[in-house]
């Protein structure tokens, strides 16, 4: 379905990331991947994506808070695939700590990484997404974005802004062949949300099983977290043709969570 189509997917070293950059190469396309971790694992990850879906596999560890270091991300990616037709905005940090505690350079990091790295990103790519008439840009938020939690008031305030980046964007390019979504997940099982876990029950001063039941599935009316492969399948989606009238939308997958 994406043959002949590059991606560039941030944070996919791990978690959603990685099931969305799989799902990309899956479809066809080919994928430069981004994050940290340790190379030989990230390597193996690389080789193995590549033989099993027959596609050309890059990584770049770009730090995602340096505009200089997403510029020259981009600008690999171009040169090693010819071109970019998709990007996915995953990147994501989290800090949980009451407003009045809360580190003012976990604030600076967390709005850097979720949301001034998907600025700096899509201004690098839209120059030839125009030129080709055809792009597809996917801003991972959160339902996050659409709702809010206490103690997450960075997280909160870079996920609002994901969402409203993407309305912008969305009817600056809709007459370049260019779409942009975002994607609202609930909470996901990821080493991101692990962290969280432990983070929560430190802050709220009660076990971690409390923290998965009473802070965060007790909105999801299924009870049950959202897996990967659902977000992936959202996002491979969102870059076909069929979606092609489905723009600056922000597409919540989060169990019911925001029906409240």
């Amino acid at each position: 379905m994406l043959k002949g189509k590059s991606a560039i997917v941030t944070g996919s070293t791990s978690g959603i990331g990685l099931g969305i950059a799989s799902a990309l190469a899956r479809a066809g396309a080919d994928v430069m991947l981004n994050g940290f971790g340790d190379a030989d694992t990230i390597e193996t990850l690389r080789y193995r994506l590549e033989q099993e879906h027959g596609v050309r596999v890059r990584y770049s560890r770009a730090d995602m808070s340096r505009p200089e270091a997403i510029a020259a991300m981009a600008e690999t990616a171009r040169a090693e695939f010819g071109h970019v037709d998709i990007v996915v905005n995953n990147a994501g940090i989290q800090h949980v700590a009451p407003v009045d505690e809360f580190p003012a350079e976990k604030w600076d990091a967390i709005l850097a990484i979720n949301l001034s790295s998907a600025f700096h990103l899509v201004k690098a790519v839209l120059p030839q997404m125009k030129a080709r008439r055809w792009g597809r840009i996917i801003n991972v938020a959160s339902a996050h974005g659409l709702t809010a939690s206490p103690f997450k008031s960075a997280y909160v305030a870079a996920k609002h802004g994901m969402v409203g980046l993407t309305r912008a964007v969305a009817l600056e390019v809709a007459q370049h062949g260019i779409t942009c979504n975002t994607v609202c997940p609930g909470y996901v099982m990821t080493p991101l949300v692990e962290q969280q876990i432990a983070d929560q029950a430190k802050a709220h001063g009660i076990s971690p099983e409390r923290v998965v039941s009473e802070v965060m599935l007790v909105h999801q009316a299924r009870k049950a977290f959202v897996q990967v492969d659902e977000l992936a399948a959202l996002t491979v989606f969102l870059c076909s043709d069929a979606a092609a009238s489905m723009t600056g939308t922000a597409l919540p997958m989060d169990g019911g969570w925001t029906l409240h």
